[in-house]
This record gives C-alpha cells, sequence and structure tokens, in this order.
C-alpha cells in the first residue's frame, strides 16, 4: 500500500485522539510553578543557614538535582512527568531526568558499557551544544572587544 505524507498524515489524525491542550498547560504551569516554589524556600533555608546568595543557590541547583535523580531512580518522577509534561522537562529537574534515566534502562548492559556509556545519550547533546555555543560566544566577544 502506498501512500503520500499527505495520507498518512491524514491517517494518523484520524486515529489518533485529540490533547487537551489547555489542560496540559494548566499542568505543566502547576508542576512547574511547584518546583520553582520549592527551589525557593530551598534557597530562603540555605540563606537562614548562613549561605550567601551564590553558594545558596549552586546549593538549590544540587538540591533539586539530587531529589529528581533519586525520584527518577525510584520510578516517581516519570509518573509526575507523565501528568505534567514541560512542568517537569524545563526546570533543572529534566535536565537530571534526561540523564539519570538512560543510565538506569542500560545499566543490565554493566557499569561501564550500560551506564557510563548510556548516562549522557539524552543529555549529551544539549551539553556539547551548550559548551559550544559559549565558546563560540566568548570568542566572538573576545574579537569585537566587548569581553
Amino acid at each position: 500500500m502506498d501512500m503520500t505524507n499527505t495520507d498518512y498524515g491524514k491517517y494518523v489524525n484520524g486515529k489518533s485522539k485529540p490533547s487537551p491542550t489547555g489542560k496540559n498547560c494548566l499542568w505543566a504551569f502547576c508542576v512547574g510553578g511547584v518546583i520553582c516554589t520549592i527551589g525557593q524556600g530551598l534557597m530562603n533555608m540555605f540563606k537562614s543557614w548562613g549561605l550567601g546568595p551564590d553558594e545558596a543557590g549552586a546549593a538549590v541547583s544540587i538540591s533539586l538535582i539530587l531529589l529528581a535523580a533519586v525520584l527518577t531512580g525510584l520510578g516517581i518522577f516519570d509518573n509526575i512527568a507523565k501528568h505534567a509534561g514541560a512542568g517537569t522537562l524545563v526546570p533543572i529537574t529534566g535536565f537530571a531526568n534526561a540523564v539519570v534515566s538512560p543510565a538506569l534502562e542500560f545499566k543490565s548492559e554493566g557499569l561501564v558499557m550500560g551506564v557510563a556509556a548510556k548516562m549522557f545519550v539524552i543529555a549529551g547533546p544539549v551539553l556539547v551544544f551548550g559548551i559550544s555555543a559559549s565558546v563560540i560566544y566568548g570568542l566572538i566577544l573576545i574579537l569585537l572587544g566587548a569581553g
């Protein structure tokens, strides 16, 4: 059976149920807001413990990454993300999930060839692009005399 891309698109649209965009956006907003609220609470707590703003910010980032990694390992993060979508993926917690999930998936292949080799399957390209873009941007600033 030969189908054109247009025919295939019509077929898929006919079989798939419509996505509740409004509901999905609301859930993403609420869950993302809860994550940010937790982050602000952590920031206030670390500052009350005597950390400066920079140190408290670093401690918040580390805490949120650790929390997301642990929740991913326990299988809880994926259940939250199933309902919240981008609300869990956009904040820093999404990065932790993107690193831990492939590592867990391939742990049966061993520590080196499984966990270590597959850990950055998803996050690796993002890191490479971010670092490369930063270097290029820095070089441009230096060449323009703005750096």
